[in-house]
């Protein structure tokens, strides 16, 4: 038979290990689902340097912080997030995203990244679409 000390061990042992699963389980969803409809929608606006240079200001702004000046996910606040901001730059990862899932991750946002959909116009929101892929395209557009 165990003795009340030793039950309260066991009790707290177990509570302690339920957590720590549960918090294991949640922190470490990357998945990121974005319904088909979003998928399919296609970028409004036009590449151009008046659009990438009107996006960069937001993005630097809004933005940098987290995914690095340069696209490349490593902003000096990217170390304390979970999950890690992506880089832009990884063409095997970018090229299979659609613009409308950029849109509408960029829109609803995920903890730790803030949603857009009131804090910047629909505009605003489809030119960061096109500064992302510049990243993706040249490395770091100026």
């Amino acid at each position: 038979m165990l003795t009340l000390r030793q039950r309260k061990g066991l009790f707290l042992t177990l509570f302690a290990t339920i957590v720590l699963v549960v918090a294991c389980a949640l922190y470490t969803n990357y998945d990121w689902p974005v319904p088909e409809a979003a998928k399919r929608m296609k970028n409004p606006v036009q590449p151009s340097a008046a659009v990438i240079a009107s996006a960069r200001a937001v993005y630097r702004d809004k933005c940098a912080d987290c995914h690095g000046e340069t696209g490349k996910g490593d902003g000096p606040k990217a170390a304390s997030h979970h999950p890690s901001p992506p880089s832009f730059l990884d063409y095997g990862r970018m090229r299979s995203v659609t613009d409308g899932e950029l849109f509408y991750r960029i829109t609803k946002g995920r903890r730790p990244m803030p949603a857009f959909e009131r804090r910047l116009s629909d505009e605003q929101r489809w030119q960061l679409v096109v500064l992302v892929r510049a990243f993706e395209a040249t490395g770091a557009p100026r």
